[in-house]
């Protein structure tokens, strides 16, 4: 995480790049976590970062990126199971802190429902469980199918494996017809130490911590392999559903408890903040002696009618926040300090530490951010809040909060050596020798080389191969660093892959006769390249890993250039600033200047473009998809509101027409469609009306989207 300034302390240029660079962290980090079940990041530090990020947002709007890490949720889904599209979305929680941001939790709520201080609004708290979501589809009281969450939209279909788990009904009394209950799988803490002495004495990999072990065993390809795991099951929540079968949050739990279903007893009904408060204290008491891993407790608006009207933003409901823990603590000793170079560049110190066990799980490696953040201030010189004097040999305190690699929290300066001299950060990159610079306003120094320096090639790669991108089976990351290296099937470039068939067949050293490689493994190989000749739009943009372009902003561009042909077009034409071309490309709903530098600049530049042609030869790029909801009346159009509304607050309507397909924009441009004005319309009435934009009142809008 960056923390060489506060937030308030960011100019526009440096709370760009910070967005950007948070943007790709946890990018990564949701991958790690939610498809590989091998997460490199804490809960913790993941959080903070996420704070970070959103801090940045709410005071610099404009600046929000279409791939921000506030509208994602999950990860993409593995290949080795088939793929189910959830009827209603898989979301994820926001987050809380602290006492006040519990209380801003419940007063936004308050405001957003036009109701007074004090309304007695009452809310469920239950705890947080540290394990892996799933969904349960029941038809006719039958167990269609379990789907994981996946990316939020699409989950891995894991049927025969959540049937071996004993808390799972196969068939339900007296439910509606159709029934979709969500909860988590996970593991009690007995039945992993037992799965781990297990493991270790068959020489077999241990897990890191209950939730890895819980999310790998139910992601099982052979069901009798989760069927030897001991797993568990909490429901708390439901999707799609025939019919309603409750009034309340709480009633709801407690029917699904009737049905069958496990359900947590430490879900309490609440009816002020002082009360969640309060039952967060006695979960948190008991946090330490639970049979379970619990990370924090989750607060839920107790009357559905009312979750309803609240409905949900990008990826998170308005009526339900998690309230975080906080994170657990140790002290060891910084032996070394490493320097990683990614795929952008960018040169990442990491800490070598004497082996320390922090919340059970022993850790010897730390992110230190930048160098800033190492030298405790600026490149101006001044000091920086959060930032540490950190020297080799110091003691340093480590925190994490379930997973493998922690923060640096804290230096005992007490304990420093006389002798231990700052650090130097290398002024030019390990991997290659060419210069790292750091350009205005960015945090991080990134090496010159390009394509020249290995390690970046090798991480762009890697990431071409990634879930999110083309996502090969059988070509990973330790496979595209073999083949990297490779001196008679080299890969060193994206259109490598696809041509590794042809070149294997004419070559004296074949990848059949290698050692590890056989003739089947390596027609399963060809297999799974030649499957992926044909690719999405929006996955194949970000599979180009063009710098400040994410996952969500890749699929962004593609709905709204359609196809690769005009897409290349446009990032090419609107190189020239001023122009049309580059006019559109900003006009796209979060592609600012930043954006779209990048992406003109990948495509100027001569060897990058040669050898994206070289790739597209050896494809078949799918159109992308029209947008959800296109058939409302307001689907594709882009809406302004002004006024004050009466009959709906602001964050409904917004809320409304978004989910109607529609984008709704701050400011009335030519690129507007349609402006609601409600009474008190003032600047933005008179530029549409100028503009022959068209103008309707509440009343005229809700009879547009059938709400009148």
């Amino acid at each position: 995480m960056s923390l060489e300034k506060p937030v308030e302390d960011l100019n526009e240029d440096e709370a760009r790049a910070e967005l950007a660079r948070l943007s790709d962290i946890l990018g990564q980090a949701n991958t790690e976590y939610h498809t590989q079940d091998a997460p490199t990041l804490s809960d913790a530090d993941y959080d903070a970062l996420k704070r970070r990020n959103a801090s940045i947002e709410a005071r610099f709007p404009a600046l929000k990126r279409a791939d921000s890490p506030s509208d994602q949720v999950g990860a993409s889904v593995s290949e080795g199971f088939s793929k189910i599209n959830h009827r209603v979305r898989m979301l994820s929680l926001g987050n809380a802190f602290s006492d006040e941001d519990v209380a801003d939790f419940v007063e936004g709520i308050e405001r957003y429902l036009g109701l007074g201080d004090g309304s007695g609004l009452a809310f469920t708290a239950e705890p947080k469980i540290d394990g892996l979501s799933l969904s349960l589809r029941y038809e006719q009281g039958a167990l269609l199918y379990a789907a994981t969450r996946g990316d939020g939209s699409t989950g891995e279909n894991v049927t025969a494996n959540a049937l071996t788990i004993s808390d799972i009904p196969s068939h339900l009394e007296n439910a509606p017809d159709i029934l979709e209950v969500r909860g988590e799988v996970y593991m009690r803490h007995a039945d992993f130490e037992a799965l781990n002495s297990a493991q270790a004495a068959r020489g077999l990999k241990t897990f890191a911590n209950p939730r890895n072990a819980a999310a790998g065993s139910l992601r099982q390809l052979d069901a009798n392999i989760t069927r030897s795991r001991p797993l568990a099951f909490f429901a708390y929540a439901w999707g799609d559903v025939s019919s309603p079968f409750a009034e309340t949050q709480f009633e709801a739990i407690s029917q699904l408890a009737i049905w069958g279903f496990t359900t947590n007893p430490l879900t309490k009904r609440c009816t002020s903040p002082q009360d969640l408060i309060a039952h967060y204290r006695e979960i948190e008491r008991q946090r330490a002696t639970l049979p379970y891993d619990i990370d924090g407790v989750v607060y839920k608006v107790d009357r559905l009618d009312l979750q309803s009207r609240l409905g949900f933003r990008s990826t998170t409901p308005r009526w339900a926040i998690a309230h975080k823990f906080p994170a657990e603590l140790a002290w060891t000793k910084l032996e070394s300090i490493d320097i990683q170079v990614g795929r952008t560049g960018a040169l990442s110190p990491v800490a070598r530490l004497t082996p320390v066990t922090v919340g059970g799980v022993v850790v010897s490696n730390a992110t230190l951010h930048n160098e800033d953040y190492i030298a405790g201030r600026d490149s101006k010189g001044e000091t920086i809040r959060d930032g540490k004097d950190i020297r080799i040999g110091d003691w340093v305190q480590v925190y994490r909060a379930g997973d493998v690699i922690p923060k640096v929290a804290d230096v005992d300066l007490s304990k420093r050596d006389v002798a231990a001299e700052p650090y130097i950060f290398p002024q030019i990159c390990p991997e290659c020798g060419s210069d790292a610079v750091r350009e205005a306003g960015d945090a991080v120094r990134r090496c010159t080389g390009g394509l020249i320096c290995p390690a970046q090639a090798v991480e762009k790669l890697k990431h071409f191969v990634s879930r999110g991108a083309f996502d090969i089976e059988g070509l990973g990351a330790k496979q595209i660093e073999a083949f990297y290296h490779d001196t008679h099937l080299p890969v060193r470039e994206p259109a490598d892959i696809f041509t590794m068939q042809r070149r294997n067949a004419e070559g004296l050293a074949r990848l059949e006769n290698r050692d590890g490689w056989g003739e089947k493994s390596v027609k399963k190989l060809w297999q799974a390249i030649d499957e992926k000749r044909e690719i999405p739009l929006g996955r194949f943009i970000f599979a180009l890993g063009i710098r400040h372009v994410g996952e969500a902003s890749a699929n962004l561009l593609a709905r709204h250039f359609g196809s690769w042909s005009a897409f290349e077009a446009a990032a090419i034409a609107a190189h020239e600033p001023g122009s049309e071309a580059r006019e559109d490309l900003l006009s796209v709903d979060g592609v600012g200047e930043v954006m779209a530098n990048a992406l003109t600049a990948t495509f100027h530049q001569t060897a990058e473009r040669a050898s994206i042609d070289r790739l597209v030869a050896e494809l078949e790029i799918v159109d992308a998809e029209q947008p959800y909801q296109s058939d409302s009346p307001v689907a594709g159009k882009t809406i302004v509101f002004t006024g004050s509304l009466e009959k709906m607050t602001r964050a409904e309507a917004k809320a409304r027409a978004e989910a109607l397909g529609a984008k709704v924009s701050g400011s009335v441009s030519a690129k507007t469609t349609l402006l609601v004005a409600g009474p008190g319309a003032g600047s933005k009435a008179k530029k549409a009306a100028e503009l022959g934009i068209e103008t309707l009142d509440e009343d005229e809008w809700l009879a547009l989207i059938g709400d009148a």
